[in-house]
């Protein structure tokens, strides 16, 4: 006659092999969130030349299961040094992103003291209780050069018909006096209608200058006028910058 105690094992057993869960707590719980996480969609800019390069790519939306990201960098030719990417986490403050409007929760790594006209291999792998991925993103750092937009802009009027717009350089572009930028210069004027002005169907883009200032002669009187700036290197290393925050101004109407 069985006792007490070999019921219980065998009906632990007959419970364990009937395919129930094991309540191991070494091993992550199955449920629908398993699965390795998505790859980083990595992108990589120069906010200012040389020195402020950064990468960085979005938190995915809806994981239930927290993940973290191991981030290094090397020169392509070079696989035997390999260098740790400052993390930065979503939320926090960083002036190379200051412009930036985008409601995506962003990683960022900071890649410090980059060498110029060198090929780059940027590596980022995701981790989480369910597995990993990862992403290689190369690049040359004259190939992603992209300034901040202008700031400050502002337009004002001395005669009728004739504006002057002004602007400031990005902050983050530092080394303005060996790395000069030019500027590219876009407006548009309001078309009446019955009831309200409505956008021009045609933008004029004027430039490049590597003035902050510029005067417009010949524009209709009591008309509104929109303006936007956009920054690039001197040299036309990269691209130009996301255009600045526009400005509407009201020309004078003649006497």
């Amino acid at each position: 006659m069985m006792g007490q105690s070999s019921v219980l094992l065998i009906a632990c057993g007959i419970f364990l092999a009937s395919g129930s869960p094991s309540l191991d707590p070494l091993k992550p719980a199955a449920g629908p969130a398993s699965g390795p996480p998505p790859r980083p969609e990595v992108r990589c800019r120069c906010a200012g030349y040389p020195n402020q390069t950064l990468c960085l790519w979005s938190e995915p939306s809806g994981q239930s299961v927290p993940t973290r990201y191991i981030a290094t960098y090397r020169e392509r030719n070079n696989s035997s040094v390999i260098q740790q990417c400052r993390l930065v986490p979503p939320g926090s403050s960083v002036s190379v992103l200051s412009s930036s409007s985008s409601p995506e929760k962003l990683w960022l790594c900071l890649l410090d003291h980059l060498k110029l006209y060198t090929d780059y291999v940027v590596n980022v792998t995701s981790v989480s209780p369910w597995g990993s991925t990862t992403q290689l993103t190369s690049f040359m750092v004259e190939d992603i050069v992209k300034p901040d937009p202008p700031v400050e802009l502002r337009v004002s009027q001395g005669v009728p018909r004739r504006l002057a717009v002004e602007w400031s350089p990005p902050p983050t572009w530092s080394n303005l006096e060996v790395f000069p930028l030019k500027y590219r210069l876009r407006y548009q004027r309001s078309q009446r209608s019955q009831r309200s002005l409505q956008p021009a169907n045609h933008i004029v883009d004027l430039g490049p200058y590597e003035s902050t200032r510029v005067e417009l002669p010949g524009l209709a009187s009591g008309r509104t006028y929109r303006f936007q700036v956009c920054a690039m290197e001197l040299l036309g290393l990269g691209e130009c910058s996301s255009w600045s925050s526009p400005v509407e101004v009201l020309t004078a109407r003649r006497r």
